[in-house]
């Protein structure tokens, strides 16, 4: 079994510009995903699939190997699924057949080896078709709201906008770090969640997702406290 792992990084970036080389702990944030890939003893192979020359230097300086994706998949628009197929149909023609692949998002750098390796475990030992990182909820559903006009319905029901917060069941989100999937699996639905699927929870710390400004300085915080 040959477990290949995709690093995206594209040059662009609305929120936070050249967003997958800003730095965290003094270190760009798609190396700390290159190095965590790396230290992982279930993946077999890494590659960052990217258009732009600095991402490239990089990555290949940090032990990556470097995937040039076309122009058309370096868009705001461009899908994980679309530069997954690209990659998986350049490292065939290279000659390599991987069985699994694990999907690493640079914006997850507090994601480590041992999330990774423990991600692969749980979608190896379940026999289930794909894995993905988890992590609970910051707020419960039940307390969300739809806006109908110039009122409110609830999100899930009126019992759970009363209830207390020890009442609510716990509710799990996909945090975006790890996505596990079989290849043949992957490229016959071109979808990274193909149940039966199985989550590896993750400490909300841990899952601090670079989205914005807000959540660089915050990734910061947490990652001097987890190396004190």
């Amino acid at each position: 079994m040959t477990v290949v792992a995709l690093i995206p990084a594209r040059g662009g970036s609305k929120g936070i510009p050249r967003k997958n080389l800003r730095e965290l702990r003094g270190v760009p944030l798609i190396v700390h995903s290159i190095r965590a890939a790396r230290a992982a003893t279930s993946v077999d192979e890494v590659f960052v699939s990217t258009e732009d020359d600095e991402i490239a230097a990089v990555a290949g300086s940090n032990g990556a190997t470097v995937i040039r994706r076309p122009p058309e998949l370096a868009t705001d628009e461009a899908q994980n699924d679309a530069v997954a197929v690209h990659m998986l149909q350049e490292v065939s023609a290279a000659g390599l057949d991987p069985s699994v692949l694990v999907l690493l998002q640079p914006t997850s750098p507090l994601r480590s080896a041992a999330d990774i390796d423990g991600c692969m475990a749980l979608f190896r030992s379940s026999g289930a078709r794909s894995a993905m990182t988890i992590c609970e909820v910051e707020h419960h559903p039940g307390k969300c709201v739809r806006l109908n006009g110039r009122f409110i319905d609830p999100y899930t029901c009126e019992r759970d906008m009363e209830a207390r917060r020890q009442e609510l069941p716990t509710v799990y989100r996909q945090n975006g770090a790890v996505y596990v999937v079989g290849v043949p699996d992957f490229l016959e639905r071109r979808r990274f969640f193909i149940p039966p699927s199985v989550g590896y929870t993750m400490s909300r710390q841990a899952s601090i997702d670079i989205d914005e400004e807000i959540d660089l300085q915050l990734a910061e915080l947490v990652a001097r406290s987890l190396t004190l």
